[in-house]
């Protein structure tokens, strides 16, 4: 049924298995999806050697996850595959709800100018994964991906974590300073902890089709409540490469998962949607979600990350993207300690901004089933009442919910420039990741690298004056993009950027010693230095 060819990766023999083994490894990696292959290249653009585990030898059956978004697609660059999945990907910013018959409204995701990265593309998770083990292949000195390689068992103690690991070979044990769970929603390495997740269940069931067809439909995402197709229920329809659309349909929480996965009643189904049109069902999975995550992200050396940490429904893009950027938060943090020996508890700041950024997660998604499925009469009035007026006042589109689509969290607003006077943007504050613009014939997030940088508008260094160790100066002019993104009405200004291009700080003067302080604060398990501007 499916288009897309599916082939195994090489299976090895362990080395430990012949006595060969380099172990102990700095860092394993439990699962090779999109968010365990992305923590691999992210540690080795630190040179950070380390195992991925995988019990399986091929990329993810059906598209899964497709919508990627602006910052992880901007994190997916600076790590080598952003412009291939771009290339590859259908582009789009445009978003249409219709009611019944109606289209009620539309919008825009991005409508300013200047930026690398669209507003989303749709990709599915088989094209990720394989542009994501090619790139795994550029660090083979740094990045072991072992296929058919099954964690069975896994503990700590002080100063390492030792797995279990089950092959067609033969079983092997591995130690490692540390373990990333990438492992799932039913993560197994999470069970063998004892840990569950705490949260909502859903009982509403949707159908996933992915349909290969050719149609003119546009790149935009259409939404449904209640379409005179499929009626009473949602809808929701997403174009992706190669001819392939996908189709997401409400059933209901009395839907028989079995039967509803047969051929013979989805046909009818996308027949309903889709008229006389030719398609052929390329993949196709029914559901139930919840929204739900661990209490803590970090026990003691074993770090969870993606959907093994955090579970959420699909509408809103929240879940794959969660996930790679819990990636670009853990990765730097993690090389820090293994490469220049600061102080574990750094660890705590992945913790606590992840768990706040899956919270903010759950609670848009949570929010979004609520209003897609109401469970009462009184809440079904309120959905027909805000779809009828959303079409004639702006105001009331805000209250319709079909996913809010995923943005970048912001780590410490509850920090923003404190106590301090001055008129740079606000969007540019103290704990927001780092705004792209134009430079020339490159781009600003290019240029950043994967260390510290001090990004310095409208100024140079001072004369005979060095930055702080580990720091990058990166000077640019203040073009009218820079200027609407950096400056606002001030004429000059610095940055201090984090690897994962969150901002630290940002000042109107340079200060080494306000420099090295910021620095020293983040390493330090500070969270309160994102305030430290002026």
């Amino acid at each position: 049924m499916s288009s897309y060819d599916y082939q195994p990766f090489e299976y090895s023999v362990a080395p430990e298995l012949s006595g060969k083994g380099t172990g102990p490894y700095p860092v394993v990696i439990i699962g090779a999806g999109p968010v365990g292959l992305s923590a691999a290249i992210d540690l080795a653009l630190h040179g950070v050697r380390c195992v991925v585990l995988d019990d399986n030898d091929v990329v993810s059956v059906g598209s899964r996850a497709i919508c990627w978004a602006k910052r992880t697609l901007e994190i997916f660059d600076r790590l080598g595959v952003g412009e291939r999945m771009v290339e590859k990907g259908v582009t789009w910013k445009v978003g249409r709800l219709f009611h019944r018959d109606r289209e009620v409204y539309s919008f825009d995701l991005l409508q300013q100018a200047g930026h690398k990265m669209p507003a989303f593309i749709n990709l599915q998770q088989y094209h990720v994964e394989q542009y994501l083990v090619d790139r795994c292949a550029d660090f083979p000195d740094l990045i072991d991906l072992r296929w058919k390689n099954k964690v069975t068992g896994i503990g700590q103690h002080k100063d390492a974590v030792t797995l279990q690991v089950s092959t067609p070979d033969g079983d092997y044990d591995l130690e490692a300073g540390f373990a990333v769970a990438c492992d799932g929603a039913r993560s197994p390495v999470r069970s063998m902890l004892g840990l569950s997740f705490e949260g909502t269940h859903f009982d509403e069931r949707f159908l996933i089709a992915d349909v290969e067809m050719k149609a003119d439909f546009p790149s935009e995402r259409w939404f449904w409540f209640e379409p005179p197709f499929h009626s009473g229920q949602s809808a929701l329809l997403h174009k992706q490469p190669d001819n392939i659309y996908r189709i997401d349909l409400q059933l209901g929480a009395n839907a028989d998962a079995e039967e509803e996965s047969k051929p013979e009643r989805v046909v009818p189904r996308i027949k309903a949607m889709m008229g006389d049109r030719p398609f052929e069902l390329d993949w196709v999975s029914v559901y139930s979600f919840q929204c739900a995550r661990l209490e803590r992200f970090v026990h003691g050396r074993i770090v969870f990350a993606g959907d093994s940490a955090h579970v959420v429904s699909p509408f809103g893009a929240r879940g794959g993207n969660g996930g790679i950027q819990d990636i670009d938060n853990l990765c730097w943090k993690l090389a820090q300690i293994v490469r220049f020996q600061v102080p574990t508890e750094l660890l705590e700041t992945y913790n606590t901004e992840r768990v706040e950024a899956a919270d903010e997660n759950l609670s848009n998604s949570a929010r979004a089933t609520s209003f897609m499925t109401p469970k009462s009469a009184m809440e079904k009035r309120f959905q027909e009442a805000t779809l009828r007026l959303a079409g004639e006042v702006e105001f009331a589109r805000t209250l319709v919910n079909s996913g809010r689509l995923s943005v970048p969290c912001s780590y410490a607003a509850k920090h923003q420039n404190l106590g301090v006077e001055h008129k740079l943007p606000e969007p540019a504050c103290p704990g927001a990741p780092a705004q792209d613009a134009p430079l020339g014939d490159d781009w600003l997030l290019n240029r950043t690298g994967n260390n510290f940088c001090l990004l310095l508008i409208g100024l140079s260094m001072p004369d005979g004056e060095e930055p702080p160790d580990g720091v990058v100066i990166l000077e640019v002019e203040a073009s009218d993009d820079v200027r609407a993104r950096y400056l606002g009405d001030e004429p000059q200004a610095l940055y201090l950027l984090r690897p994962d291009q969150h901002i630290v700080a940002r000042w109107t003067q340079y200060s080494r010693s306000c420099v090295s302080e910021a620095i020293s604060g983040v390493l330090a398990n500070n969270r309160e230095n994102f305030h430290v501007t002026g």
